[in-house]
């Protein structure tokens, strides 16, 4: 059996650590340009700099996404962004356009490439023209299902390697190149500012009626018509693997650090002990059900894995995630007794029972006995996320502990 990587996205620096200390194997980010996900934080050099240290001190790969479909003006900025890597020293660049792939071969030709999902990867003759040209790895497009990517795995050269999604929102267009929020917005999916109108709610108008709006239904379940489900493969592990998928990506590069510790901690348990013994990975399915739902998530699909998805792919009633647990705050430093610095996310207050989240897979429950400001002043309640605060909770603490709290709401 090939070995799997776990691919954790981060949109900021405190959340590639964060995904490196709950199990990724490698981490994917991108810089302040020429990634699609315009709207995270993003890095700026130094901090690519400083993760990549963090990264590879303890043996995790970092990958820098370059993957719009570029313009003629965006060309020369390419460039000179690629020689700015050079010396940053990325593992990988993501890229989707031949034209900044061929800047990459030119301007850093020991680089790794992978060729990203916008690429719309459908095909073995598609892996093959990649891997001619230099590329080492390619994004499958989420439209695959697994017996095609079997069959991408016995066409392709052993070294080729293939990367799929496996966890994470879903786009209504093919392999996420959406026209929609360009025409709609003027903002460019494919330029990395997607306002994601796929979520919005839509009407009907017939042109001699102006102003007379007809709600859209399906199945009389609502209106949001081009809303899908998130992707969870968590239950489908074993299939992945016999696939002969190289990389497990977990899509979210604009979530916060619960979501990916969530996500990384449970597919790390999951791989590893489906690899150790298919009888414990299901004997701890419940297990993996149950700590996947508590992070944010639309409910749940298996996409194209299994064939065409069927009407239940889709939420046509609500724009809502289901959120289950709130974010409190990651323990920055701890000391004796209990006290933790954090910096808090949401509120809670004194005499609350919380969650205490732990890279190792444990879940401690610990009251909340105590907040202080930064001048060690007591407060009764956390009313104001951003602050740093000195909390109390009476039990074992590491740094990179996630505090959070069960809601059992509906965000």
């Amino acid at each position: 059996m090939r070995k799997t990587e776990l691919l954790i996205p981060a949109g900021s620096l405190d959340v590639l650590k964060t995904a490196v200390v709950y199990g990724a194997d490698a981490v994917y980010i991108g810089g302040e340009a020429f990634g699609l996900r315009a709207k995270a934080k993003n890095f700026t050099n130094q901090e690519i700099s400083e993760g990549i240290a963090f990264a590879h001190e303890r043996g995790v790969k970092v990958y820098i996404t370059a993957n719009i479909l570029a313009h003629n003006e965006d060309l020369p900025g390419v460039e000179a962004y690629f020689e700015e890597l050079r010396t940053i020293g990325p593992d990988a660049l993501i890229i989707s356009d031949p034209g900044v792939f061929s800047i990459a071969r030119r301007v850093l030709p020991d680089m790794e490439i992978h060729i990203s999902t916008q690429a719309n990867n459908t095909n073995y003759g598609t892996y093959l023209f990649w891997h001619q040209l230099g590329a080492k790895r390619v994004v499958s497009a989420r439209e695959l299902s697994l017996k095609e990517l079997k069959e991408i795995r016995q066409r392709i050269p052993e070294d080729m390697e293939i990367e799929s999604f496996v966890h994470g929102a879903m786009c209504i267009s093919y392999s996420g190149r959406c026209l929609l929020s360009n025409f709609l917005t003027g903002r460019d999916a494919n330029q990395g500012a997607c306002t994601h109108p796929c979520r919005w709610k839509y009407a009907l108008m017939e042109e001699t009626r102006p102003g007379q709006y007809m709600p859209v239904y399906e199945n009389e379940r609502g209106t949001y018509i081009f809303n899908s489900r998130d992707l969870c493969m968590i239950e489908h592990i074993p299939e992945l693997l016999e696939a002969g998928i190289d990389s497990f990506k977990i899509e979210g590069r604009m979530k916060t650090a619960l979501y990916v510790a969530t996500v990384a901690r449970t597919y790390r348990k999951a791989i590893d002990d489906c690899r150790e013994s298919l009888e414990l990975y299901r004997e701890k399915l419940p297990w993996y059900r149950e700590e996947i739902a508590k992070c944010t998530y639309r409910e749940f699909t298996t996409g194209f894995y299994f064939g065409k998805p069927d009407e239940n792919s889709q939420i046509y009633d609500n724009n809502t995630y289901v959120k289950n647990y709130t974010y409190l705050g990651t323990v920055l430093d701890v000391w004796p007794d209990g006290l933790c610095r954090i910096e808090q996310k949401n509120k809670f207050s004194v005499g609350e029972t919380i969650e205490v989240m732990k890279p190792d897979g444990r879940n401690v429950e610990a009251a909340v006995r105590g907040i202080f400001d930064e001048n060690g002043m007591p407060q009764e309640s956390a009313p104001h996320p951003k602050q740093i605060l000195y909390v109390d909770l009476g039990t074992e603490l590491e740094p990179y502990d996630i505090l959070r709290k069960n809601t059992d709401s509906e965000a």
